[in-house]
């Protein structure tokens, strides 16, 4: 092989080494080029599937806030706009790209570099004859570390374990973003409904004010009825205010989670969804509690994050042993730092390099202990998770359990409170009951709507919650969920 041809071949892969990587970034080339050592993970590409969906999680929502706003679509919207699960796919890039720096390692580096240089010498004494060259120069040089004490394999691990801890960081982001929009979802459903209640009972109040002075006027009641009647519409319109402004509260808070203006007008369904057809799994709780110890995501990063450190541990003892490195070098006309020569000239070499490292002022000794130490931290922040995990499962679990048993009990009592009223103030237009009668039942049918109202939304949000805090909620339980 010629040297002319030789060095046509460098120039362009060099060339071409520095011009298709910039070429691939600029123009978002497919990922074979752009991620030659395939580090990022597929979903990056295809997006991400909760557990138990069939599809990826849509990247942009679009929303009519003109029409009234679904779960699923509140979802949805909190999944795009959320900045912690955002940061939380950054990272899982930002792992990647560490992994790769991690498996560049392990190849050659090379390098080259060409000019062409004129070197012109001319000198005052005529004795000496002045020199004008021109002349093409090159260097090439190329190294490979061959073999070290594992260093870069535990440095691999590690980079692998820190890029599964982002993966699963970032399902757990998931999961607590689905867990926080929920709740103030039901909330503000909580809300809105508890105003409606609030509203009706304003207008029964209303209604048996309009009654009691109607009997007054007729000399068949006394006065003091008509004033307990006043007193309780007082009271009702009272209650509506405030449940007026807990609503406005509530839709604030949702608005900060579904990641829109605060002042987008929200509109909710007009009622909590009254059927039981989105159950859950009936497990035990120790059950709950063994799946999500195996597959929470939180836990599997804390897993991966105390795997990572443990392989720290092995990357720092590597350091202060001895490596292999292969290295060669090309030199046309010149050495770096070197005037041109006079004539043609062409130098190659070939070194095997051994390092041994002897002493570096006790920084391994301290650098081993802060690994050993780090190794210590991972370990507590795997128990604090794991215990934290298994409180909320068992917090949801024991919500979820009570709201269930709480809806049957809820419809008896709404059932109940609506015949007392009717009843009352049917003996009342009659003149078999007194004011008192009327005002007590009218009192038991609010606090029957507002717990009928808390017993849905409780059953409804605890059942998500459940599914959340063990790690596996998607969008496919929300569906069916909530409101018609």
């Amino acid at each position: 092989m010629s040297a002319k041809f030789l060095r046509v071949v460098v120039t362009l892969f060099a060339a071409g080494t520095i011009i298709w990587p910039m070429f691939a970034q600029s123009y978002e080339l497919p990922y074979l080029f752009s991620d030659p050592l395939r580090t990022m993970p597929g979903m990056i590409e295809k997006g991400v599937i909760l557990p138990g969906d069939s599809a990826p999680i849509p990247r942009i929502v679009q929303k009519d806030f003109s029409q009234p706003l679904t779960l699923s679509e509140a979802v949805d919207l909190a999944l795009s706009n959320n900045q912690k699960v955002k940061g939380a796919w950054a990272d899982i890039k930002v792992q990647a790209g560490t992994l790769g720096q991690v498996y560049a390692t392990y190849l050659p580096t090379i390098n080259w570099s060409t000019n062409w240089t004129n070197d012109s010498q001319h000198y005052s004494d005529r004795r000496y004859k002045s020199t004008d060259t021109n002349r093409y120069t090159a260097q090439a040089s190329a190294t490979w570390r061959i073999f070290d004490f594992g260093g870069r394999s535990a440095n691999r691990d590690a980079a692998e374990n820190v890029l599964a801890a982002a993966l699963a960081s970032y399902d757990a982001t998931l999961q607590e973003a689905l867990a926080e929009v929920i709740q103030a979802y039901f909330d503000a459903m909580t809300a809105d409904a508890s105003l409606k209640a609030k509203i009706k009972d304003e207008e029964v109040a209303q209604s048996t004010l309009h009654s009691a002075r109607e009997r007054e006027a007729k000399g068949v009641i006394s006065q003091s009825d008509t004033l307990r009647a006043t007193t309780a519409l007082a009271k009702a319109s009272l209650d509506k205010n405030r449940a007026t402004g807990n609503f406005q509260k509530s839709l604030a808070v949702l608005s900060h989670y579904l990641g829109v203006p605060g002042n987008t007008g929200l509109l909710l369904p007009s009622d909590l969804n009254e059927l039981q057809s989105a159950v859950i799994e009936n497990k035990e709780i120790s059950l709950w509690l063994e799946e999500a110890q195996k597959s929470h995501p939180a836990i599997v990063a804390a897993k991966k994050q105390l795997e990572a450190a443990k392989k720290g541990v092995i990357v720092t003892k590597s350091a202060g042993l001895p490596t292999v490195n292969l290295s060669g070098n090309y030199y046309q006309n010149t050495r770096p730092g070197e005037a041109v020569t006079p004539s043609g000239a062409r130098e190659t070499t070939l070194i095997v390099a051994l390092s041994i490292p002897l002493f570096d002022g006790f920084a391994s000794t301290y650098k081993l202990r802060a690994a050993q130490a780090d190794v210590e931290k991972e370990a507590a922040t795997l128990a604090d998770k794991e215990q934290e995990v298994a409180l909320g499962i068992i917090k949801a679990h024991a919500d979820t359990t009570s709201a269930l048993q709480n809806l049957e009990a809820s419809a008896l009592l709404l059932e109940s409170a609506q015949s007392a009223l009717a009843v009352s103030q049917r003996r009342y237009n009659k003149g078999a009951a007194d004011i008192i009668e009327v005002l007590s039942t009218q009192t038991a049918l609010a606090d029957a709507l507002n717990e009928r109202v808390r017993c849905l939304a409780e059953w409804h949000s605890a059942r998500l919650q459940l599914l959340a805090k063990a790690g596996k909620m998607g969008r496919f339980a929300v569906t069916d969920t909530a409101a018609n």
